[in-house]
């Protein structure tokens, strides 16, 4: 999994951009603070090499607790910029910063 960070100057916005390698998957999203945990407009497109890629415009100076939603399946991102205890889910989620 991997997270790329670009960010504007001409406003104060960031694009970042969620990869998941996940060749035998059929539906990925990424849900989170910044989508009110909403799957619906956050799935990722499933490239020909089996990654699935999406970008987003994210304001910054915040930091968004967000998970991955594989086939059904909640997991984290191991490059996330850090991991939070979330007591609503029970589970640490992953923290993005920017």
């Amino acid at each position: 999994m991997a997270i790329k960070k670009q960010y504007l100057k001409s406003k104060p916005v960031c694009k970042v951009t969620f990869s998941v390698p996940a060749e035998e998957a059929e539906k990925v999203a990424v849900v989170g603070d910044f989508n009110n945990w909403n799957a619906k407009g956050s799935t990722l497109k499933k490239l020909k090499n089996g990654i699935f890629k999406g970008t987003f415009d994210l304001p910054t100076e915040n930091a968004y607790e967000f998970r991955y939603i594989i086939d059904g399946a909640y997991t984290n991102d191991e490059e996330a910029d850090r991991f939070q205890w979330n007591d609503y889910a029970g589970t640490e989620n992953a923290v993005l910063e920017v």
